[in-house]
């Protein structure tokens, strides 16, 4: 198995689903992780957990709509151990509703935790990436916007939105010096569907989850396979969902 021991990871969202298990991967094969959340009492509780067995975990509370915390975020990880090799932008909501619904709170949420969160850990870390001279920017999107569904429109334009940044990031990185990787996970077993404004549309959601998704482990898995990479090799894209999901 590789190892990762030289690699220091920030996770955002890392305080359940896809990002807990990322941090609890990554830190089992031995980088040091630093979970970021709203919830802190539950990071500190899984940082705590990752260093009883012998992990190296610390935590910050954040919230990716506030640039500020961002930053807050990549300057704890670098006091803490040195500097920062990956960021994985894991941080999302989909509070879906069809268009005629006009649930333009909703559609604003996704927006600033979807998009704009993700932009702000590109401004906080593309700086000291630049100045370590390497960097590794991972995020989590959807397969819902290769296909996107009914009510699911400003959802998938928001992923979507995060992979055109993320292919302009890369060819603008053709020095070699920060690599992207954009992971679109299908149904994985997750509370995402808390966030789901739309009563029938979160039933559904949760019925589909609990018949067909996947673990978080396998999309934390496809997160290892791509920061455990040699640094002139760059895994762009990788869709992880369940084989049985159309």
């Amino acid at each position: 198995m590789p190892s990762l021991h030289d690699k220091v990871v920030a996770i955002t969202g890392a305080s359940a689903g896809i990002g807990e298990a990322t941090a609890r991967l990554l830190a089992e094969r031995g980088a040091a992780v630093v979970l970021a959340a709203r919830r802190g009492e539950r990071i500190d509780a899984i940082a705590r957990e990752i260093r009883e067995t012998g992990g190296r975990a610390a935590t910050c509370v954040v919230d990716v709509t506030d640039a500020g915390d961002l930053r807050r975020l990549v300057d704890t990880t670098v006091e803490r151990y040195g500097r920062i090799d990956v960021l994985v932008n894991n941080a999302g909501v989909a509070p879906i509703s069809p268009l005629a619904d006009l649930d333009t709170e909703g559609w604003s949420a996704m927006i600033d935790v979807n998009l704009r969160g993700m932009l702000n850990g590109v401004a906080a870390t593309l700086p000291v990436f630049r100045e370590q001279g390497s960097g590794h920017l991972v995020s989590i999107v959807s397969v819902a916007g290769l296909s996107v569904s009914p009510s699911m429109a400003v959802y998938a334009a928001t992923k979507n939105a995060v992979r055109t940044v993320h292919e302009g990031l890369r060819r603008e990185s053709t020095d070699g010096v920060v690599r992207t990787t954009a992971i679109s996970p299908g149904y994985v077993r997750t509370d995402l569907a808390d966030s789901m404004a739309d009563p029938r549309i979160r039933e559904q959601t949760r019925e589909n989850m609990a018949a067909m998704g996947i673990p978080p482990a396998a999309v934390a898995r496809a997160v290892a396979f791509a920061v455990e990479q040699p640094a002139d090799v760059e895994v762009g894209e990788i869709n992880v969902r369940p084989t049985v999901q159309a």
